[in-house]
This record gives structure tokens, C-alpha cells and sequence, in this order.
């Protein structure tokens, strides 16, 4: 069998510290059935959940809302052929309560969209994996 040191994974720590980096990330949910990637910006909460902060109205609330979902980040570079992404799996909620809700307000996320009455939804970090791919420059 081929050994591969160019690959590793990355351990729980590693990869909320690789998450808190970069600005935007995926979440991964079903539509109508069938599977859909959505960017969207984010924060990391203090309990390494991911928060959104998007409209009440909106189709990924009411998709996402009560159920699992996949939220994926990365960063790469074609010219190194390296890069690392992380995954996080657990439910999503649309957070309710007044104080959680007001404590978001000011330390939460701000969408990049402007919104009048924004919700927040929480995805827990039940599952977090990531791996890294070190540069194999030249090779193939």
C-alpha cells in the first residue's frame, strides 16, 4: 500500500481553530428532496457552535431548522497543491430565547446581506473532522 504523508487529519482542535480563520463556509442541506450547498458568512460561538445570522423568512431557515446539516469551510492553493477543509455535522436551530438572541445581536455574526428582523441559527458541533493536504508541488 502507498504511504501518503502529503495527507493527514485533523484533530477536533486544530480543525475549530482552522474554522474561526476564514469568513465564509457552506452549509449542506436537503431541498425538496434532493441535496444543496448554500455560502453563507459565519461566526464561531464561544461552545464551538456555528452561528448564521439570515432573515426569518428565508428557504434556508425553514429548511435547515430542527435538523442535521453539514456546514463545510476550506482554504487552498492551486499553485502548492495544499490546503485543508473541515467539516462540522449536527443539528440546526433558529435560536429563540430573548438573552441569547440579544447577546448574539452584539457578538454574533453580521450578515453581509442587509436584513430588518434577523434571526440566528445555531449549528452544533456535534462532529467536527478535517483533513490537510501538504504541498506536492511537482509531483503526480
Amino acid at each position: 500500500m502507498l504511504q501518503n504523508d502529503a495527507f493527514r487529519a485533523l484533530d477536533r482542535q486544530e480543525c475549530l481553530r482552522l474554522l474561526a480563520k476564514v469568513p465564509v463556509g457552506r452549509v449542506v442541506y436537503t431541498r425538496q428532496a434532493l441535496p444543496a450547498v448554500l455560502p453563507v458568512n459565519f461566526a464561531l460561538d464561544t461552545d464551538a457552535s456555528v452561528l448564521l445570522r439570515t432573515s426569518p423568512d428565508s428557504d434556508l431557515v425553514h429548511a435547515i431548522d430542527g435538523v442535521v446539516v453539514a456546514f463545510e469551510v476550506d482554504e487552498f492553493d492551486a499553485a502548492t497543491r495544499s490546503g485543508w477543509s473541515v467539516v462540522v455535522t449536527g443539528p440546526a436551530t433558529v435560536v429563540t430565547d430573548p438573552a441569547e438572541h440579544e447577546r448574539l445581536s452584539q457578538a454574533g455574526p453580521v450578515s453581509w446581506m442587509p436584513l430588518r428582523h434577523p434571526v440566528f441559527v445555531r449549528i452544533e458541533s456535534e462532529m467536527v473532522t478535517g483533513r490537510e493536504l501538504r504541498g506536492t508541488r511537482g509531483t503526480q
